[in-house]
């Protein structure tokens, strides 16, 4: 029987030993394994944590360039990278191009002027240099050594300062490229895919920060900013005005002034070219106030105009709204230079503006004030500059006219007339005068004009006093609908109790204001109704120049009007310097002479005028009415003429409603049975 043979103890050891070194060697490589998963997850916190600080930095009230040069530094730290710098992509008809910024970071001092100097003066175009290969791809890129890349603009300065590696990264807006970041090394560096991945989520990160501030800043803006101009607003305006009446209270050799620039005859455009033509009137104006100013005057201009703007200033070109512009002169001398811009202005304003194919000449009313009036609220100082325009436009228009003490008087003197004036209408204290209409045929009242007074607890005032303000204000829409009803109402009962035939009429005056309500004719019916006079009681009266302002809608509301069985009157016939021919278009009843006319009839050059008028007026099937009369001897004229009727203080004064009926009595008393 075999006997087994016993391993060798040298063998045994030697299989121990080997067993050992492979259990030491998968220890080993189970360390390393893990040694290497720390610091996986040692990048990975890092990289979560400093995306982590770059969200909280973003969402602290920081500007973009504040949230970008965060990161710059952050990102250095964690990549040992040595520089930062950062572009911003700008549109432009050949595509994108990076526009160098003055963000950088550096993360020790070490000579790079010259470095820094080239990239900060120089845009690279798509596909060009390393931020410009970015914009290309939309995707990281990455040179291990730039100062041996071709693609490298910059290689002999990077070499000068010692610079090796270089990578840039875009960040991102959907797919749209809006900044690159680039960064560089000393030493000679390999891609790494991992870094790269990270850099490419950190971009996006960087990209949406941006969205949101340029989102947040773009509200900013047109909440201080006209959407029409791009020019500042009326807050705007006022926060900068405020800016320098603080300035001037500290130093008292400051002086500043305020513009307030109105347009004249801006309605126009709109209401006979449309409102995108005014629009666009709007937005060349603008463009030749800019021009209007001494470069170095304007802080705000509208996007697109690129000239260098100087620093500190504190002047602005606004637009209030409609054709509203006001210009705050920053550090002036004296009034003098006020003036000069305005000059400038209204030359710029010289030459016709083409709107929608057709010349348009326009002129601009300028209102100034100045800071040596002494104001401690911009409000105030922006109303100063509003009256004088106002006084501009009220001596002609297309002039400048520098406020003063008496101005304010008159302003707060009309603002207390309107504030009254509202009150009026509360307590009812208008009246309705009547002033006969006779006919020179026999001397009959055939009817009244009916003009509106106030009587105050002091008095009584006449329209002249009060008038322009309440059409300014609007107070004459519920005025003139006031005077329309009782009037109205007054005619009825006269007409009740004096009937005639044809029956007499009540000749009411309409505003422009009114004539311009889209509901008028339906006001005026619903008056009729509820004070149950006949249509053909009521005669409406337009002045020449209303009726001339937009001659097809007065064509379309007298139309309406005779259908309602109402009559209609040119009044002041002679001062709007319409042809009578052109009122053949409308459908009117009556034309009434200027007083200014009847008032100069011993002159024979105006006795003709007045016989031309009537005897084109007769042709064209119009009665007439003189205003104004006041002699026998131009009644007998008028007579000599055919002048059908007339009124004046010749007959009668306006009278209030019981002596009017006084009259009403006495003519019928008179009058042939």
């Amino acid at each position: 029987m075999a006997t087994k043979k016993k391993p060798d103890a040298v063998e045994d050891v030697n299989q121990f030993r080997q067993q050992i070194d492979a259990l030491e060697q998968l220890v080993e490589a189970h360390k390393q394994a893990e040694l290497e998963q720390a610091k996986r997850l040692e990048r990975l916190f890092q990289e979560v944590t400093l995306q982590r600080e770059i969200a909280v930095a973003a969402n602290w009230d920081y500007s973009v360039e504040d949230t970008l040069r965060f990161a710059l530094k952050r990102i250095c730290e964690y990549t040992g990278w040595t520089v930062g710098h950062v572009y911003f992509c700008k549109e432009n008809e050949n595509g994108k191009t990076a526009v160098p910024t003055a963000l950088w970071h550096t993360t020790q001092q070490f000579p790079m002027e010259s470095f820094r100097s080239i990239s900060e003066s120089t845009s690279f175009s798509q596909g060009t240099g390393l931020p410009g290969m970015v914009i290309a791809s939309a995707e990281p890129e990455w040179m291990s050594d730039v100062t041996q890349d071709q693609d490298f603009l910059r290689a002999a300065e990077a070499r000068e300062c010692g610079l090796c590696a270089g990578a840039a990264f875009p960040l991102l807006v959907g797919n749209d490229v809006v900044a690159v970041l680039e960064f560089f090394s000393l030493e000679v560096t390999a891609p790494d895919p991992g870094l790269i991945k990270f850099m490419t989520h950190v971009g996006t990160q960087l990209g949406r920060v941006i969205e949101r501030k340029r989102y947040e800043e773009k509200l900013v803006h047109d909440a201080f900013h006209d959407p029409l101009t791009h020019l500042p607003n009326r807050a705007l305006f006022l926060d900068r005005l405020a800016l320098c009446i603080g300035k001037a209270r500290r130093h008292a050799n400051y002086k500043f002034a305020v513009l307030f620039i109105d347009l004249d005859r801006f309605k126009i455009v709109n209401d006979s070219l449309g409102h995108l033509a005014g629009d666009q009137l709007i937005r060349e104006i603008a463009q030749r106030l800019i021009c209007s100013i001494r470069r170095d005057d304007l802080v705000a201009r509208p996007d697109g105009i690129e000239e260098p703007i100087r620093q500190g200033d504190t002047d602005t070109l606004a637009r209030l709204g409609g054709d509203e512009f006001t210009i705050l002169l920053d550090d002036i001398r004296d009034a003098s230079d006020g003036v000069r811009v305005a000059t400038r202005i209204r030359q710029q304003l010289e030459s016709p503006f083409v709107i929608s194919g057709q010349e348009f000449f326009s002129s601009a009313s300028i209102g100034v004030a100045l800071s040596e009036t002494g104001y401690s609220a911009a409000e105030d100082m922006l109303r100063d500059a509003d009256t004088a325009m106002y006084r501009a436009k009220a001596l002609g228009g297309s002039r400048c006219e520098i406020f003063d003490r008496e101005m304010h008087a008159t302003a707060v003197n009309r603002l207390k007339l309107e504030t009254d004036l509202r009150r009026a209408i509360e307590r009812e204290e208008f009246r309705v005068y009547y002033q006969e209409i006779v006919s020179l045929q026999d001397s009959r009242i055939i009817g009244f004009e009916a003009l509106v007074r106030w009587q105050r607890p002091d008095g009584l005032v006449m329209p002249g006093d009060f008038i322009s303000v309440a059409e300014e204000s609007g107070l004459i829409l519920p005025i003139g609908k006031w005077v329309l009803r009782e009037s109205c109402r007054q005619m009825h009962a006269w007409n009740l109790q004096f009937p005639s035939d044809p029956p007499r009429t009540i000749a009411v005056n309409v505003s422009a204001k009114q004539f311009s309500e889209p509901d008028l004719v339906s006001e005026i019916q619903q008056i009729l109704g509820e004070t149950a006079l006949d249509p053909r009681s009521l005669k409406i009266e337009v002045t020449e120049s209303v009726s001339m302002r937009d001659a097809e809608r007065t064509a379309r509301i007298l139309g309406e009007l005779k259908v309602l069985g109402v009559r209609a009157s040119i009044d002041d016939f002679g001062t709007g310097y319409s042809s009578l021919s052109y009122l053949r278009s409308f459908p009117l009843d009556t034309l009434k002479i200027d007083r200014s006319f009847i008032s100069h009839m011993n002159n024979n050059e105006s006795l003709e005028l007045v016989k031309t008028i009537v005897t084109l007026a007769h042709k064209i099937g119009l009665a007439v009415i003189a205003e104004g009369v006041e002699t026998a001897g131009q009644v007998d004229q008028l007579v000599s003429l055919d002048c059908e009727s007339a009124q004046g203080y010749f007959f009668s004064k306006p009278l209030d409603q019981g002596a009017a009926m006084q009259k009403l009595l006495q003519s019928e008393s008179e009058s042939p049975n």
